[in-house]
């Protein structure tokens, strides 16, 4: 029986997703991370671009016809080749497909990759809030992401074999290597960006009135603490995130019954030639529920001020 092309691309994705983290590691542990200055609070570092090179390259090399978006700006390289993965994860393809995912062709995906969420925690030594994002789109829609989490751990495990996971989900089928919880019921945490606080970002907090407020890294990152109940909603209304923050969040989020969209409570959009930015901002919360609710808190400036696609 053949396997569907949406459940290899998957397999290939958490396959190449476990060897990319693997990459960040050795160029960590030799010391010299290459740091490019990209703008204000933008770097890039060599594990942005070997970890791309690798994930661009295996895919493409299994999946010729798929769309693969990815955050650098990177030529072609002779090293790309030795960084190939063409192994499938077995584990991945024991579940079956969603029906209306089974049929599905090379040329219908949009893959959207970050190859290193959460940089500058990276050249900070924040390395808990790193991580590798493979989201994968049909139709506009996020309908699959892999989500590896390199130094998950790292601060409380001394055997270092078992720093680090690997997450992926399937909307329509659920996520696995990850558990989903429940927030605080007395209490409402909310978890925002670390390092571009603007005007509409603390109008929306004041309006949504947190008992806890998280500042901290990564978009991966902060739909993980969505995702495990560590907080109840990712609340970023700014333009700054891009498709590739998102698309591998958004799906696993959704595959297991939470609720991602813009600030004004619309669904993001996937499509190969869409501008890159959201530019409606983030609202990801642990339920549809709670992310209407925090939606309705939003203040009807901060609103008319994000753009929905």
């Amino acid at each position: 029986m053949s396997i569907p092309t949406l459940m290899r691309l998957v397999s290939a994705s958490v396959t190449v997703a476990n060897k990319a983290g693997g990459i960040v590691k050795g160029i960590m542990n030799r010391g010299n991370l290459g740091i490019v200055d990209k703008g204000v609070n933008d770097f890039q570092t060599e594990a942005d671009r070997m970890v791309q090179r690798c994930i661009v390259a295996s895919l493409s090399r299994s999946f010729p016809k798929i769309t693969i978006i990815a955050e650098e700006d990177l030529e072609p390289s002779t090293s790309d080749e030795e960084l190939i993965c063409s192994n499938l994860d077995e584990n991945v393809l024991k579940h079956s497909c969603p029906s209306d995912l089974v049929n599905v062709k090379d040329e219908d995906i949009v893959v959207w990759v970050d190859p290193l969420d959460g940089t500058a925690e990276f050249t900070q030594g924040l390395l808990d809030q790193v991580t590798i994002l493979i989201g994968i789109a049909v139709d506009g829609k996020a309908v699959s992401g892999v989500i590896h989490q390199p130094y998950y751990r790292y601060n409380i495990e001394t055997d270092l074999e078992k720093v680090g996971r690997t997450m992926w989900g399937v909307v329509g089928l659920g996520a696995f290597g990850i558990e989903k919880k429940e927030p605080p019921v007395d209490q409402l945490i909310i978890a925002t960006t670390r390092s571009h606080r603007t005007k509409l970002v603390d109008d929306t907090l004041n309006a949504m009135k947190p008992t806890t407020e998280l500042s901290i890294g990564g978009a991966g990152n902060k739909v993980l603490l969505v995702i495990e109940g560590k907080v109840h909603a990712y609340v970023y209304p700014s333009k700054g995130c891009k498709k590739w923050d998102t698309c591998a969040p958004e799906a696993i989020l959704h595959a297991l019954g939470g609720k991602f969209t813009d600030i004004n409570g619309k669904n993001n959009k996937y499509f190969k030639d869409i501008p890159f930015p959201n530019t409606g901002g983030i609202l990801a919360a642990h339920s549809p529920e709670a992310n209407a609710k925090l939606v309705s808190l939003v203040p009807e400036s901060v609103k008319q001020s994000m753009v929905s696609q």
